[in-house]
C-alpha cells in the first residue's frame, strides 16, 4: 500500500491557514474597506474552483486506477485547468490565503497569510522537480508553455494561441 508523501511545508500552511481562517472569523466583523471584503468573496469562488476541479479533472484524464486517490494519476494532463495553470490546488491555496486578508483586513492575518504563501509557493518548486521525475522530457516541456501559478497569464497564452490558430 503506498502511502502518501506529506511535507512538513504543508503542514505548516495547513497550521497557518487554520489559525488565519479563525483570527479572520473573529475580526471580520471590525471595520474594514467594504469593497476589498467584496473583492475577496469573489476570489473566493475562484479558489474554489481552482481547489475542487483537479479532483475530477485528474480523475477523469489522469489514468488514475480505480480506488486510488486523485493524485495518483499515470498521465501528464495538460488540459482543461491544467492548460491554464500547472498546479491550480496550490493557486486556490494561495487565493484563499488572499481572501482572509481581505475579509479580515487586520494585520496579524495578512502576516499570516504572506508567510502561508510564501510557504505555499516554496513547495510548488518541489512539486515541479517531482513532477519532472515521474514524467520526464513531457514535464519539462509543460513546464515551458504552462505558468507555474499566474492563471491570469495562462489565460492570456491561451487567448492568443486560439487566436493564431483561427487565422
Amino acid at each position: 500500500m503506498k502511502t502518501w508523501k506529506v511535507s512538513v511545508t504543508i503542514i505548516i500552511v495547513s497550521i497557518l491557514l487554520v489559525t488565519q481562517y479563525i483570527l479572520a472569523f473573529f475580526v471580520y466583523k471590525l471595520p474594514g474597506i467594504e469593497a476589498l471584503q467584496w473583492v475577496g468573496w469573489g476570489i473566493w469562488v475562484i479558489s474554489m474552483i481552482f481547489g475542487f476541479a483537479p479532483i475530477f479533472i485528474l480523475r477523469y484524464r489522469g489514468g488514475v486506477a480505480k480506488g486510488k486517490s486523485y493524485v495518483e494519476t499515470t498521465r501528464l494532463v495538460d488540459s482543461s485547468l491544467y492548460a491554464i495553470v500547472r498546479h491550480p490546488q496550490y493557486v486556490a491555496g494561495m487565493l484563499f490565503n488572499l481572501v482572509l486578508m481581505l475579509l479580515a483586513q487586520h494585520w496579524v492575518v495578512i502576516l499570516l497569510g504572506i508567510l502561508s504563501m510564501a510557504l505555499i509557493y516554496f513547495d510548488i518548486q518541489t512539486a515541479d522537480q517531482e513532477g519532472i521525475e515521474k514524467f520526464g522530457e513531457a514535464y519539462q516541456r509543460y513546464m515551458e508553455r504552462v505558468p507555474q501559478v499566474n492563471f491570469l497569464l495562462g489565460i492570456v497564452r491561451i487567448i492568443r494561441q486560439r487566436g493564431k490558430t483561427r487565422s
